[in-house]
């Protein structure tokens, strides 16, 4: 399993939301490039980011900042948040990220998710945001009548190799990953490479998402208040 230190990007500074809730927002670092260079020197190969403001508002201010994670770290940069056309995804793979994530647009424009996957393949990904159940759109703003059985189901059609699945509930709490909910996916759909998000908040949380059998886990707040080494974590997941 590999890990996925997260940056979410909020007016170019590195922060964390409680539970989707901007106005529960936690500035951890005006300087998220510092932030990207911990991640490797600490050993992770893989950077997933967020621009916050674009998951809201549908557009991308933060790219910038990607590009010079992507420049100073030469780690794999994946990269959701407001890429809701095919230009926007072109403007992010430009900035040398290494995977797109599409998750409103992937519930919203299957189409565009389709065509997306026809050119790109592996480099497109898609975000399954699960509120209450139901997959939420708009930087988790909006909620969709969109289960996480039909949004996989539907992933696997397109041909969608890596998905992204975040408990909203426990993301940023510190309430511990939803082993449950991630368990019944792999059981249910095991042709796609999944990574936990949401929750993850110890080392005990890392060993059991390992058991499963995961792609990847994906470890935000649990960094920045040092709940996790993230040393020990990257080499606990191997």
């Amino acid at each position: 399993m590999l890990i996925f230190p997260a940056i979410d990007l909020f007016e170019g500074k590195a922060v964390r939301l409680y539970k989707g809730d901007y106005s529960q927002m936690t500035v951890y670092s005006e300087d998220p490039v510092s932030v990207a260079r911990d991640f490797v020197l600490k050993g992770a190969g893989q950077i997933h980011m967020v621009d916050l403001a674009g998951a809201r508002d549908g557009n991308m201010p933060n790219l910038g900042v990607v590009r010079e994670v992507v420049r100073v770290t030469g780690a794999f940069v994946e990269l959701g948040g407001g890429i809701r056309d095919m230009e926007s995804v072109e403007r992010a793979l430009d900035a040398g990220v290494s995977r797109v994530i599409l998750g409103t647009a992937a519930v919203a424009n299957p189409e565009f998710l389709e065509a997306a996957v026809a050119k790109y393949g592996t480099k497109i990904a898609a975000g399954c945001d699960l509120k209450d159940g139901k997959v939420a759109v708009k930087g988790w703003v909006e909620s969709s009548d969109v289960t996480a059985d039909g949004f996989f189901s539907s992933m696997e059609q397109l041909g969608v190799g890596t998905v992204i699945c975040t408990d909203i509930a426990r993301d940023g709490a510190m309430r511990g990953a939803n082993d449950a909910l991630y368990a019944a996916i792999m059981a249910a759909h095991p042709g796609v490479r999944l990574i936990a998000s949401g929750g993850v908040s110890s080392m005990d949380d890392v060993r059991r998402l390992r058991t499963l059998e995961l792609y990847g886990a994906i470890i935000g707040k649990a960094y920045y208040t040092s709940a996790i080494d993230l040393k020990t974590a990257v080499e606990a997941a191997k």
